[in-house]
């Protein structure tokens, strides 16, 4: 068990508000890197926005649903689309794809150089000692985090678009006779989370891994997190085991792998980052955004997505109610919000009025 030895570059790895497919492995064939300083060309053109899927004023993000075309690269004599893509759709104006544009947040070191010299500057209001410009950036300090899933399918749209949300509270046997089967039929592709784990994709991002095949996991930087301030600090633990969907899942059995995710997860981000676990909230999710046993490390003082109480269970408590009563998960009644035209929600409160 070792930290991997690089400093992961700071680079974009994008997606979501919550969790996009990673590289495909046909990408990484085709010499698609996992970060670089290079130049680099988005994997379509000629992007057309369709509708704009959901935004946050608050949070500086918006989410939109376009159409766009694959970009072919030249190949000797051949022509050949990058990536591979499925057929166009049928209204023949391109392929579904989904861009989030996000603004970064604010480097210490970097604010300064924005107030250097002659900044350029659009007054929006003075009244006595106080003032509002609109101040422009240098293009270095101008970035915008982009994230793209593309080809996005139904699944994808219908993930990220704004939907109200409902309370529903799902006892042990709702899990096992409606949660279960419904999820099994709906789930999206994990198979980012495999490329991870077998490292054909983001090896060079991993910031400790414990190899164990059962008890082992391996941890890397959130999607949400752009490495460039420990602020909002997002890590996550993805364990080897490939058996375990859930916090439902859970029994002692899987005590010494969680317990090793509490405390080398702790002390490698203590390492690398010299942020101390008592300055860290480490929890899983559920109902989780992807159905592959993680664990998510924050940095405490940051709202999380997904971080309030509906959603977030503690991992050391977690540890502790196994060590309790071996079935608890796989008892109790858990609460968590659903989208109002979630077909799980209309399942559970059917079986519920019954």
């Amino acid at each position: 068990m070792a930290d991997a030895a690089p400093q992961p570059n700071k680079r974009k790895r994008e997606v979501d508000a919550e969790e996009v497919e990673a590289l495909s492995t046909e990408g990484k064939e085709a010499g698609v890197g996992n970060g670089t300083s290079a130049p680099v060309r988005l994997p379509f053109s000629g992007f057309r926005v369709k509708k704009v899927l959901r935004e946050s004023a608050r949070d500086k993000i918006i989410f939109l649903h376009g159409k766009a075309s694959p970009v072919v690269l030249p190949l000797g004599p051949l022509m050949v689309s990058h990536p591979q893509v499925n057929e166009a759709s049928g209204d023949g104006d391109g392929e579904d794809a989904i861009v989030i544009l996000e603004k970064t947040p604010f480097q210490v070191d970097h604010v300064a150089q924005l107030l250097k010299g002659s900044p350029e500057l659009q007054l929006q209001f003075s009244n006595d000692i106080y003032s509002t410009y609109h101040l422009f950036p240098p293009r270095q300090l101008s970035d915008v985090k982009t994230t793209v899933v593309y080809p996005a399918t139904e699944k994808h749209l219908q993930k990220y678009l704004h939907r109200d949300l409902r309370l529903v509270r799902e006892t042990g046997d709702d899990y096992k006779n409606i949660t279960l089967p419904h999820l099994e039929s709906q789930s999206l592709s994990i198979q980012w989370v495999y490329n991870i784990l077998d490292r054909k994709a983001e090896a060079d991002r991993i910031v400790f891994e414990n190899p164990d095949p059962s008890d082992g996991f391996v941890l890397i930087p959130d999607l949400k997190w752009n490495q460039q301030q420990l602020d909002d600090l997002y890590l996550i633990a993805i364990c080897h085991r490939r058996d375990i969907k859930s916090l439902r899942d859970l029994t002692p059995e899987h005590l010494p792998l969680l317990r090793n995710i509490l405390q080398e997860g702790q002390e490698a981000i203590l390492r690398r980052y010299q942020v101390a676990g008592d300055r860290l909230r480490v929890y899983l999710h559920y109902l989780p955004s992807y159905y592959h046993l993680h664990v998510h490390f924050t940095a405490l003082g940051f709202e999380a997505p997904g971080a309030g109480v509906e959603r977030a269970h503690l991992l050391a408590e977690v540890i502790e109610n196994l060590e309790q009563d071996p079935e608890h998960y796989g008892r109790r009644t858990l609460t968590f919000a659903l989208r109002a035209d979630d077909p799980l929600l209309t399942l559970l409160q059917e079986a519920q009025r019954s």
